[in-house]
């Protein structure tokens, strides 16, 4: 019989249940590709290189390739609660785009965004930037009016996974702090 896996928090239930959506055999494991989609799920941002180092540092040693959720778990609280992985804010990414816009004309062509995004840093895949056009092109020109892209973009959902880290580091700031009650009494025991 499996045992339970104990969940201490909200931050800790989120991750367990995009975790089980990819666990198709039920059996609190995944494959390590599905490791990017479980973060995408939940709303992180990772790189490749991120991809891998979680993948690395959770990858069941009897059984490479897969993850189990006792190790996932608790990593990736941790690095939640240090806000990494974490999107850009809205204004960095409309500084980058203005940078890519010296002539400040509020759009971007669609081939020189693709070069970009294919070629330049982190690059994207075939399949990331067919997504990510999908939304950014608008239909009638087909450039990229990227403030109207970032603002649909930008729609931060209630709750996120950053934000239930932060609360959790709040209250655990709060109940490891002495009361004013007895910081007072230590002084006059004194």
């Amino acid at each position: 019989m499996e045992m339970p896996i104990p969940i201490a928090n909200d931050l800790e239930k989120r991750i367990s249940d995009a975790f089980c959506i990819f666990d198709h055999h039920g059996d609190k494991t995944i494959d390590v590709r599905e490791v990017g989609t479980v973060l995408r799920f939940l709303g992180c941002v990772p790189t490749e290189q991120e991809t891998n180092e979680i993948i690395t540092a959770t990858e069941t040693e009897d059984s490479s390739g897969e993850v189990h959720l006792t190790r996932f778990l608790p990593h990736v609280t941790q690095l939640l609660m240090e806000h990494k992985m974490e999107p850009a804010e809205p204004e960095k990414l409309l500084e980058a785009f203005h940078v890519l816009d010296p002539e400040n004309k509020g759009w971007l062509t669609k081939d020189y965004l693709s070069k970009l995004m294919m070629e330049e840093g982190e690059q994207f895949t075939q399949e990331e930037l067919d997504e990510m056009m999908a939304v950014a092109v608008d239909p009638l020109t087909g450039n990229i009016p990227y403030e109207f892209y970032l603002n649909q973009l930008m729609h931060k959902p209630k709750n996120s996974i950053y934000e239930l880290a932060d609360k959790i580091q709040l209250e655990k700031q709060k109940s490891t702090k002495p009361s004013r009650a007895s910081r007072i009494s230590k002084f006059e025991i004194k």
